[in-house]
């Protein structure tokens, strides 16, 4: 004789292991659309490199013979070739950008250090509020400031340090004036990306792990030590990507540039100094509006080298971090 059992059947608010999930097919939807999302990046990623390398081929792989003289032409005689035309321009966009970086960088270290560690929870909240409305000013307000302001100001300290560290070849001297020079310009770009690095430095201090704190602390460290053992080693990886992430942004920067900087076409050090250095960026904003369209390719063919620069400096970027991160 057998018997049978019966499974009670599922009370109202209870739900069988069987049934199927009700999220699904949003879930299908969300994937679609992420996925989408990916793949619009990349093609919008190639058709600017695309377009970029279109345009500038003939200058960089033609008839090396004819775009001599175009060069010559669009130049004035400065240069004879595009890479004699773009070197120093380039040369000037990396020498700008790595000054401001390394003015920026422990400036925005120690505030991050400052914001997440030691200010009170009051001043902490109303500096981290400043610093994330510097972030927000638009690079021409920067560049209006300075110009106006600190381009006639920063004569006499320019002056001190031509005449007490000249004897470097950065320093030497005479300092212009007006200062419009790559020291000047570094400064301005360095203020600038200070808010975008110490942003993301105090958000990545802030999510140390307390046990680690307390383990430190616990052991004897002072605060300084506790910092030096438990944060920065946890947020070097981020302290990175906020670095890399602020000289992108000084790499491309155009109205700043071009509002303070005297430009020149030279490779030079001298950054005390007029006439010396211009960037890429600053130099296309510049000619642009009176280029025919040869020097529409000249300059396009000179973004196409910033285009590239940027992208290599994200990608040491990423390989900095990975191995940071381990």
């Amino acid at each position: 004789m057998t018997t049978t059992t019966t499974q009670p059947s599922p009370t109202r608010g209870e739900s069988t292991l069987t049934a199927p999930v009700a999220g699904k097919r949003a879930d299908k939807v969300f994937k679609g659309v992420a996925l989408a999302a990916g793949v619009l990046i990349l093609v919008v990623l190639a058709a600017v490199s695309m377009f970029l390398l279109v345009q500038a081929w003939p200058l960089i792989g033609g008839d090396q013979t004819a775009n001599s003289e175009t060069i010559s032409t669009f130049t004035g005689g400065k240069a004879h070739s595009f890479w004699g035309y773009v070197g120093p321009l380039l040369f000037g966009t990396v020498l700008v950008a790595a000054l401001a970086l390394v003015i920026a960088f422990f400036v925005s270290v120690g505030i991050a250090l400052f914001i997440s560690h030691y200010a009170p929870r009051r001043l902490a909240a109303v500096l981290s509020y400043i610093v994330d409305l510097l972030a927000a000013i638009p690079s021409v307000i920067y560049g209006l400031w300075g110009g106006l302001v600190l381009v006639p100001s920063i004569y006499p300290f320019w002056n001190w340090v031509a005449q007490y560290l000249g004897w470097l070849p950065l320093f030497a001297g005479p300092a212009s004036n007006p200062p419009r020079t790559v020291a000047t310009v570094a400064l301005v770009l360095a203020i600038m990306i200070l808010p975008i690095i110490t942003s993301m430095a105090r958000d990545i201090f802030q999510q140390t792990p307390k046990l680690l704190e307390e383990a430190a602390l616990g052991l004897g460290a002072t605060k300084w030590e506790m910092i030096k053992l438990a944060v920065l080693p946890f947020g070097k990886s981020g302290i990175v990507s906020a670095s890399m992430l602020g000289l992108g942004r000084a790499l491309g920067e155009t109205m700043a540039v071009l509002m303070i900087l005297s430009p020149g076409l030279k490779y030079s050090f001298k950054l005390l100094q007029a006439s010396q250095n211009q960037t890429i960026a600053a130099n296309i904003a510049a000619q642009y509006p009176e280029a025919d369209s040869i020097g529409v390719s000249v300059l396009i063919g000179t973004g196409l080298v910033l285009f590239v620069l940027t992208f290599l400096v994200n990608l040491l970027a990423r390989r900095i971090t990975e191995k940071a991160g381990k």
